[in-house]
């Protein structure tokens, strides 16, 4: 179901002004501190009523403020995620998830309670209280609970700012999951490009209260203009070839293949990798000699020099872009030039696992 949302709102000293419509799945507000997404959810919620705006779920009007029409919050059927999970500590994971049932319209077809337990692997989890589950299995119950409600939107507010890099992974499949396995639009806010590569499928950059781009990662992450020139990255879409016996997954890329550390999915398996552009090297003639195995090989579609020293190449590897940020030092060295063919070099531990996950269905 489509989700629209046109906002405006002053502040002193801060004007939010949003237009976007975005397609079912995972929309993410990205931006870093003071962007407006916080304001921007809370509109949403109808935590803040904005100057003007009019924001639309599916067929579902929350707000319409030149129709003078507001629903209230309870009447606007969302599910809310925050950073800390919110659970009652004295109630168990059960008891805990079947409280969002209460919230649910009589009536609504909502998500079963053993579906949602077992989307979300916590059938083990049920007889504990919160204080005994860990930061990540506190997100996956909170989750569960808001899914249990009925919603028409998820809102989830940087669900795994608190957590630390190995509940980050813990989690992530699970969003994952729910985007793929859901019907419910989510409306996710982060300032991490890592989770946007593997959650989002619509991007809304803000910078300044103002969307500064709109549409896949693929193509925001990429643009200086969304993320600061030192957060560009690529999103490649890719696919399991083969695990070798020496620990290391090979990934086609349909321009060379990606080696990493062992990736769980079986070969066959679309997956979505971020690579971070500084973290590519180039070479316009093939690399020997080197102990990097991933070399990707491409024809350069455009380079776009910063304001500093640093450079912008973007390079066509089949039908994908890969973006590397090198100095314009090394772009007048090499005589690199749009139309040429140029090989990119990954290395392989520069990709962290959070880097890779499912590619969402198209």
């Amino acid at each position: 179901m489509m989700l629209q949302i046109t906002v405006r709102h002053r502040f002193a000293g801060f004007t939010l002004d949003v237009d976007v419509s975005a397609p079912p799945g995972v929309t993410v507000l990205f931006g870093p501190s003071g962007s407006g997404k916080s304001t921007l959810i809370n509109a949403v919620a109808g935590l803040l009523r904005p100057d003007a705006g009019r924001i639309v779920v599916g067929d579902r009007v929350l707000l319409d403020t030149a129709a003078r029409r507001a629903l209230p919050p309870h009447r606007r059927r969302i599910g809310y995620v925050f950073q800390d999970a919110r659970l009652f500590p004295h109630l168990s994971v059960r008891a805990n998830l079947l409280y969002g049932r209460w919230f649910a319209p009589r009536g609504a077809q909502g998500a079963r309670v053993e579906h949602v337990i077992e989307m979300l692997g916590i059938g083990h989890l049920l007889a504990r209280r919160p204080g005994a589950l860990s930061g990540g299995e506190k997100a996956r119950v909170a989750l569960g609970r808001a899914l249990l409600a009925a919603p028409r939107l998820i809102l989830a507010d940087e669900p795994l700012a608190a957590l630390d890099e190995a509940r980050k992974a813990e989690i992530l499949p699970y969003f994952e999951r729910l985007r793929d396995d859901v019907s419910v639009p989510i409306l996710y806010v982060s300032h991490s490009s890592a989770e946007v590569a593997r959650l989002a499928t619509t991007v809304v950059a803000l910078q300044g209260g103002r969307v500064a781009a709109l549409g896949p990662p693929e193509a925001v992450l990429g643009e200086v203009a969304a993320t600061g020139a030192r957060g560009i990255a690529s999103v490649l879409r890719v696919r399991v070839a083969a695990h070798h016996a020496d620990g290391l997954s090979e990934l086609d890329t349909g321009a060379g293949a990606l080696h990493l550390p062992r990736v769980a999915a079986a070969p066959g398996t679309v997956l979505r990798v971020r690579i971070a552009a500084q973290e590519v090297i180039l070479s316009p003639a093939p690399p020997e000699g080197l102990s990097a195995l991933s070399v990707l090989r491409g024809t350069i579609a455009e380079i776009a020099p910063g304001r500093g020293p640093a450079a912008r190449v973007v390079l066509a590897v089949g039908d994908q872009r890969l973006i590397a940020r090198v100095t314009q030092r090394s772009v007048a060295a090499l005589g690199l030039a749009p139309g040429q063919t140029c090989h990119a070099i990954v290395k392989s531990v520069a990709i962290a696992p959070e880097d890779v996950g499912q590619q969402a269905p198209r």
